[in-house]
């Protein structure tokens, strides 16, 4: 035992015994690095084998959604039914939504300048009739039937528990905030049933801490397809649009999420570190829904009550797009000046505008990215739709920095919103990241994973 700085290091101690700190090589953290570096050697070298891996990352994903339903049921209902008052849900959801349509409309912007400032598609020369149409139809269909008024309607599920059954993100939210409205105003006498559900939660979030355990074959499978089926020569022909995709939106995270994060008084790179477990399944997987319970659990860890991450992270994962909306501008204008169409700036700004509906309109949609900027590109005559087939091929690669993108976002947002309402617990916050000292652990958390207990700081 020692000290530094004044401040006493000692190990967590649980019922009087010290919890040992565990390895690297068990944490969750190196177990999906190391998934991921085997899926992909895999890929590479034996591209069929790893083609039929794909059930393996498949399955991971369908449990994980298999809980999503409860875990937002049960986080948003108690939530709400522990505020009492009404108004503060109204306030919360009030100012997520600004706080989501603001970024989302820059992340558009910032996207389209910077397309523009670097001409991805520049010299590519791709003639229109030469392009396969029929490969992107079907998402060409799907954002045809996409509507406003369709997604609006959508929201309300056919009975109470068919939003459960179909595993929709919005209609279980919209089914969750009603229910935790009716026992906040029902009082005293749901009282028995709000402890049933908040019981109820603990073992939910142990079966979460279960399948997470499973992470890094799922990881192993899905990345071992990826490059199977795709190839790492796949992405050749198109690095210049890959790669300004992925420093825009490092540039957006790091600068613009960044100075957010600082505003708000803590780090967006001690943030990454804290859920770096989390964004490498997010890799692995392409999919931010993968980890969807785990950031609940961990942001309310770090200091953000029950009450804002059950309202803000579900319907961010709807409108909170950053890493979308990034996507549908630099790709449109790839198109156009891989086939040198020259779009005005009126064109643009139309673009634009669209984006921001039809990157609400189409959530939840499986492909949703790629449907989305169909639905885009059809407001803009002279940029022919078949053009997507031009990136196609690639974009399994740009889903991943999309999913990283909005699984970043949507965490910031829930914090920032959290702290706006005053509610955010700024010590949880900064044990959490590591920032200061960590309070003295008097239980384990039922959902903690190996890794999770480390040694700690007390004053």
């Amino acid at each position: 035992m020692g000290s530094k700085g004044g401040r006493l290091l000692q190990p967590a101690i649980i019922d009087g015994a010290p919890v040992k700190r565990t390895p690297f090589y068990r944490s969750l953290y190196f177990m999906v690095l190391l998934a991921i570096v085997a899926g992909g050697t895999i890929g590479h070298f034996w591209p069929e084998f790893g083609t039929s891996l794909k059930p393996l990352g498949d399955g991971f994903i369908k449990l994980v959604k298999m809980i999503i339903a409860p875990v937002i049921f049960l986080t948003i209902t108690t939530g709400i039914a522990g505020m009492r008052d009404l108004r503060q849900v109204g306030r919360v959801a009030a100012k997520a939504f600004a706080y989501f349509l603001f970024f989302s409309t820059l992340a558009l912007i910032i996207g389209l300048i910077i397309a523009n400032v670097v001409k991805p598609g520049h010299g590519l020369n791709i003639d229109p009739a030469t392009l396969d149409a029929g490969a992107v139809a079907q998402y060409a269909q799907a954002a045809h039937e996409s509507t406003i008024v369709g997604f609006l309607s959508g929201i309300i599920p056919t009975t109470l528990v068919s939003a459960f059954v179909e595993g929709n993100i919005l209609q279980t939210l919209f089914v969750s905030i009603l229910f935790g409205i009716a026992l906040a105003i029902v009082g005293d006498v749901a009282a028995p049933v709000q402890r049933g559900l908040e019981s109820l939660s603990q073992i939910v979030f142990k079966l979460v801490a279960i399948l997470m355990k499973a992470a890094p074959v799922g990881a192993f499978g899905a990345f071992a397809f990826t490059i199977g089926a795709y190839g790492i020569g796949a992405i050749a022909n198109l690095l210049a649009l890959i790669a300004t995709f992925y420093v825009t939106s490092l540039i957006f995270v790091l600068g613009v999420l960044g100075f957010v994060c600082w505003l708000n008084g803590f780090s967006i790179f001690r943030l990454i570190g804290y859920l770096k477990e989390e964004l490498l399944l997010v890799l692995g997987t392409s999919s931010s829904e993968a980890a969807l319970p785990s950031l609940m659990q961990k942001l309310e860890r770090a200091g953000a009550p029950k009450s804002v991450v059950g309202l803000v992270v579900p319907t961010g994962y709807s409108f909170n797009l950053d890493g979308t909306n990034i996507y549908m501008t630099m790709a449109a204008l790839f198109i156009a000046q891989a086939m040198n169409i020259d779009l005005s700036l009126h064109d643009q700004i139309l673009l634009l505008l669209v984006a921001m509906l039809s990157s609400k309109g189409a959530a939840g949609i499986t492909g949703a990215g790629f449907i989305t900027l169909a639905a885009t590109l059809a407001v803009v005559p002279s940029v022919p739709v078949a053009g997507m087939a031009l990136i196609l091929g690639i974009d399994r690669f740009m889903s991943e920095c999309r999913a990283l993108t909005n699984f970043v976002g949507n965490a910031v947002a829930t914090l920032v919103v959290a702290r706006w309402e005053g509610e955010l617990d700024r010590e949880a916050l900064h044990a959490a990241l590591g920032s200061g000292p960590k309070p003295l652990a008097a239980a384990p958390d039922p959902a903690a994973g190996p890794g999770d207990l480390d040694v700690i700081t007390v004053d």
